[in-house]
């Protein structure tokens, strides 16, 4: 078995918290009646959305070398991904959030190999290479929406989650994975549609992440563009659904101007949806993403900023205004009478970085029990202590190898050793190291001789605030990987024989010989598979034109398989649609 992915420039420069999520995609899995489900939506979609879908489409298309005919390899999409700047990768379903989006920053698309059963062909909530390989990969063709997908991610990255966020993305995930899975009862999806819904149904204070994927849900996913009077398809899960994407176009779902609005309106994955939201170009897109991006506290800042990640209780970076960043899971802070951060506290594992580059000595081995620092002016110096050059620094005592005693504006008292100090490229102080070191507020000791080396952060506020490290390589950074698994269902003998059925039309369709005429095939599909119906009409599309008795014959199949089985009536309808139009054609 596959074991090894393939890589190329693109894939190579990805961080290893990011490579973590990537694996084969395995093709040989690939079954005749997976590549039969492939060819039917395609078909379909190539047809109908030529009409409806933004011009980008089907050019995209050949562009991004992605088959009508057959499921496409990512070696062979990304040879042609290549020539437009992106890759694409294989994952297992969905992952979190912050990791998708941070895969867009790089340019890389993410496919969810596994396909859609053919039970769940208009739609399935479970992300399959449908739906990312036909769906997401032809938009990026457009240079304007390309330059959005990946400033998305950059922005998107930066997004702090909360608890409630890991708790929604692991039962969405459990809820798509058995949708898509063989053998599971009802019951077992009731019990996980329950949770989702009672999940979206919580009143919970939405995170960042929770906002920003609203946004992506109503463009990248489920955008359409133009006016709202005659708009058109450009959002994957819409591209990807041959359901959804004649149902978007009716009247009864609302048209909405797209604005910074669609990011406080919420989405329920398991349903067709309501209202949807219309750009007038692609540029628009990036306008919209940059003003919720001034709202974000990785701009922003402040103790609105740090009280996101506290409450995260996940990896984050504060920036100080000297340009210092401390990478760590944020625990506490203090703040004066003016909302002002006049003290933070991580715990664990903890970083400094300046300019997304780890501070020489300033580590996790350094920092491995958290880090902790006043901020703020000095009491009774209008000179910040950032400001502060060699000369005003020995004006206020501050010798190397000396004892020192000095109060911030906050109350804040430090007393200690001088050892040393670290400027910035601007000649900016951002750290000074004290030995034998007692910090207090109040009545408390915030730090003390015991706890070891005091190394204080220099800024007067914070300026920004955002999820994950500042550099990934401070820390073995792991993202939440799901313990839920992709189920794949051990095939049974009987469709085993179909698959060869299929195979066997396949085949004869390549212009192969084979040892089992058409005929025949039929005679055991109606026999052995009286359920299935794609067969039939794949064995149809190859006769209709000869208007034989056998061709009739398998025509009169499949009225009697919609009779029987009415809710497969217009997919045999949409079926025999394409065919007549292809006989058009070639009269």
């Amino acid at each position: 078995m596959e074991t090894k992915f393939e890589s190329n420039e693109l894939i190579d420069r990805l961080p290893p918290h990011l490579k973590q999520y990537i694996k084969p995609q395995q093709y040989e899995q690939y079954t005749p009646i997976n590549q039969a489900v492939w060819r039917y939506v395609m078909r379909k979609n190539v047809d109908y959305l030529s009409k409806v879908a933004h011009e980008s489409y089907v050019d995209g298309l050949r562009q991004t070398g992605i088959s009508i005919d057959e499921i496409p390899s990512m070696y062979g999409m990304n040879r042609i991904l290549k020539e437009i700047g992106w890759a694409a990768v294989a994952v297992d379903g969905f992952i979190p959030p912050n990791a998708f989006m941070e895969f867009q920053a790089y340019k890389i698309l993410v496919i969810a190999s596994d396909i859609r059963q053919l039970e769940n062909i208009e739609y399935t909530p479970a992300p399959d290479i449908i739906h990312e390989g036909a769906g997401h990969a032809p938009i990026i063709a457009s240079p304007d929406y390309a330059e959005y997908l990946r400033r998305f991610g950059e922005i998107g990255a930066k997004a702090i989650s909360s608890a409630h966020d890991f708790e929604m993305y692991e039962a969405v995930r459990k809820l798509s994975i058995l949708k898509e899975a063989e053998g599971i009862s009802k019951d077992q999806i009731d019990i996980a549609e329950a949770k989702v819904e009672a999940l979206q149904n919580k009143k919970v204070e939405p995170s960042e992440i929770a906002l920003i994927r609203n946004l992506h849900w109503w463009t990248v996913e489920y955008g359409l563009v133009g006016t709202v009077e005659n708009p058109k398809i450009y959002g994957a899960g819409l591209l990807s659904s041959i359901g959804e994407s004649a149902w978007c176009m009716q009247s009864g779902v609302k048209k909405i101007p797209y604005s910074i609005d669609a990011a406080y309106q919420d989405f329920d994955i398991t349903k067709p949806q309501p209202q949807l939201y219309v750009t007038p170009d692609f540029a628009y897109l990036q306008e919209v993403l940059e003003e919720f991006a001034n709202t974000m506290a990785v701009r922003k800042g402040g103790w609105r900023g740090l009280k996101k990640l506290i409450e995260s209780k996940q990896l984050g970076t504060i920036e100080l205004s000297t340009g210092l960043q401390v990478s760590g899971v944020f625990t506490r802070m203090i703040q004066n009478e003016d909302n002002e951060v006049v003290y933070f506290e991580t715990e664990g594992e903890t970083a400094l970085a300046y300019r997304e580059k780890e501070v020489i000595g300033h580590g996790i081995s350094r920092h491995i029990n958290g880090f902790r620092s006043p901020l703020g002016k000095l009491k009774g110096i209008n000179l910040s202590i950032e400001n502060m050059g060699p000369r005003d620094l020995q004006a206020y005592n501050f010798y190397d190898g000396k004892p020192i005693s000095f109060e911030f504006e906050s109350g804040i008292t430090v007393e200690g050793l001088n050892v040393t100090g670290m400027r910035n490229l601007n000649g900016k102080l951002m750290l000074i190291q004290f030995t034998n070191c007692t910090v207090r507020y109040r009545d408390e000791v915030l730090f003390s001789p015991e706890d070891g080396d005091f190394d204080m952060a220099v800024g007067q506020e914070i300026v920004s605030a955002f999820a994950g490290a500042a550099d990934y390589l401070s820390f073995d950074v792991r993202h939440h990987v799901s313990e839920t698994e992709t189920i794949h269902a051990k095939v049974s003998v009987e469709e085993k024989q179909l698959n060869e059925l299929y195979a066997e039309v396949r085949n004869i369709r390549g212009g192969m010989e084979s040892d089992t005429p058409l005929a025949e095939i039929f005679e055991l599909v109606k026999r052995d598979h009286p359920n299935d119906w794609l067969l039939s009409l794949e064995i149809y599309e190859l006769v209709a034109d000869e208007n034989s008795q056998f061709s009739m014959s398998v025509r009169e199949y499949l009225t009697e398989l919609k009779q029987r089985r009415p809710e497969l009536g217009h997919l045999i309808n949409n079926g025999l649609e394409l065919i007549r139009k292809e006989i058009e054609i070639k009269d």
